[in-house]
C-alpha cells in the first residue's frame, strides 16, 4: 500500500478547523484533524509533509512520526508544524485501523473499560468559532437572551448556573466544566463573581457533580494564588490553565499553596514538552489534545509517562481522536463532551460534519467495536450548509 495524495479541507464558516484526507492506492482514505490558525498548517502539509509521504507505506507510522519531529525546520516541536503532523498522524492511524478492521483504541492496547465517563463542558453555539484565540472575549456570548436555551451553556453558567447544574445531573452527567467569565482586568470584583458562580453550583447539587474550572491562561501568579484560596471550600475536581503554558515554574510554585488539582497542557506538544512538566511536578492533570500534541503516536507515549508519575490524562476536547485515547488508557478517567446541538454551532459543529460521533447516554460514551479506525467519515449530504475550501 502506498500514499497517493494528501487533501486538506477547511470550512469557511469554521476557520479554526482543518481536516486532512490521506489517500492510498488501495482506495483506503484516512481522516485526520487539527485546530487553530489553519493556513500555515495547510502550507506545511503541502510544502513539506506531502513530498515526503507520497509513495510511502502509510502503515510505518512511528517512522513517519519521527521524521515529522526531527526534520530540521528551526522549530521547537510546537506551532503549525506540529498541528500539521498531528492531523496527518491521526489519518495514518485511521488507515491502519481500516486495514486491520479494528478501532484505533484496540490498536492502542484495547479497551480499558466498557464505557467512557463524560463530563459536560459548558460552551455555546458560537464558542471560539471565528477567531483563532481563546478567552472571555471569544466566548461567543449571545445577546438579548434572557433565559438559556437548550445547550446554550455559556448563558447557563453565567446567569443560571444552579439550574444548568441540576439539568445536567438529571441527564446523567456527574461532572461539568465552568469557565471564568470575569478576567484579571476586573480585579477583586471579577474574582468574587467567578467564585460565586462555583458556589452557586455547589450549593445546588452538593457533591453529586464534580466541578471543573477553566481560566484560559488568564491570570497571574498572585491572582491565581488568592483565587485558589477562595475556591478551597468548594471541592473542585481541577482548576484549568490558570497561568500561561510557559510558566511551568509558577505552576510548580502554585501547587505548594493549594490542594486543588491543577490541570493544563492543552498548548504543550510532544512527549518532550510533557517531560518538562513532569520534571517540574507542575501539573496534576495533563490535557493535551491529540490533534495538536503529535497525533496518536505521541499521545500514547505521553499517557505511559504520565501514569508512571501519577498524573491523570484527560484530553482537551471531546472529539473521537481523544475518545480513542481515553478508552485505551488507564491514565484517563473521563472525557470532555460537547453535547449535540442544532445546526448553528461552534465547537459542536463536528456533529454535522461527521457520521460516527459517539453520543452520551446517561453521562457515558460507548465506542463501537465494529467501526474500524477512527470510526468517522465526512458526510456527503448536508454539507451544502457550508462553504468548503480544499
Amino acid at each position: 500500500m502506498k500514499i497517493t495524495a494528501i487533501e486538506t479541507i477547511n470550512l469557511d464558516e469554521f476557520p479554526n478547523v482543518l481536516w486532512v484526507h490521506v489517500h492510498t492506492d488501495e482506495g483506503i482514505v484516512g481522516l485526520g484533524e487539527t485546530f487553530y490558525a489553519v493556513e500555515p498548517v495547510i502550507a506545511h502539509i503541502h510544502q513539506t509533509l506531502a513530498p515526503y509521504l507520497l509513495g510511502k507505506d502509510p502503515l510505518t507510522i512511528d517512522k513517519h512520526s519521527r521524521w515529522f519531529l526531527n526534520t530540521y525546520l528551526g522549530f521547537k516541536s510546537v506551532g503549525a508544524e506540529m498541528r500539521a503532523a498531528s492531523a496527518v498522524d491521526i489519518a495514518l492511524w485511521d488507515i491502519l485501523g481500516q486495514v486491520t478492521k479494528q478501532p484505533i483504541y484496540q490498536l492502542l492496547g484495547g479497551a480499558s473499560r466498557e464505557q467512557v465517563r463524560a463530563y459536560n463542558t459548558c460552551a455555546g453555539y458560537q464558542y471560539v468559532r471565528a477567531k483563532p484565540v481563546q478567552g472571555t472575549a471569544n466566548f461567543g456570548m449571545p445577546t438579548g437572551v434572557n433565559k438559556y436555551e437548550p445547550y446554550e451553556d455559556l448563558v447557563g453558567f453565567m446567569k443560571y448556573a444552579d439550574e444548568l447544574a441540576q439539568s445536567l445531573l438529571s441527564e446523567g452527567f456527574t461532572g461539568m466544566k465552568l469557565r471564568c467569565g470575569y478576567p484579571l482586568t476586573e480585579g477583586n470584583a471579577g474574582m468574587k463573581k467567578n467564585v460565586e458562580m462555583v458556589k452557586v453550583v455547589r450549593d445546588a447539587v452538593g457533591d453529586d457533580v464534580e466541578i471543573m474550572l477553566e481560566a484560559y491562561m488568564g491570570f497571574n501568579f498572585a491572582y491565581a494564588k488568592e483565587f485558589l484560596r477562595r475556591l478551597e471550600p468548594y471541592n473542585l475536581r481541577w482548576a484549568e490553565e490558570l497561568l500561561l503554558p510557559d510558566e511551568i515554574h509558577l505552576f510548580a510554585k502554585l501547587k505548594q499553596y493549594t490542594d486543588i488539582p491543577l490541570s493544563g497542557g492543552e498548548h504543550e506538544y510532544t512527549r518532550f514538552g510533557f517531560y518538562d512538566l513532569l520534571k517540574a511536578e507542575a501539573l496534576d492533570i495533563f490535557q493535551f489534545d491529540t490533534n495538536r500534541v503529535g497525533g496518536f503516536t505521541e499521545a500514547q507515549k505521553i499517557c505511559t509517562m504520565a501514569q508512571l508519575h501519577g498524573v491523570e490524562v484527560i484530553p482537551h476536547g471531546g472529539q473521537m481522536h481523544n475518545l480513542h485515547v481515553v478508552m485505551s488508557s488507564f491514565a484517563s478517567p473521563m472525557a470532555e463532551y460537547f453535547p449535540q446541538t442544532e445546526i448553528e454551532v461552534g465547537n459542536e459543529m463536528f456533529w454535522y460534519i461527521f457520521d460516527g460521533e459517539a453520543i452520551a447516554e446517561n453521562g457515558k460514551l460507548q465506542l463501537d467495536d465494529n467501526k474500524p479506525g477512527m470510526g468517522l467519515t465526512l458526510k456527503t449530504e448536508g454539507l451544502e450548509h457550508f462553504n468548503i475550501i480544499q
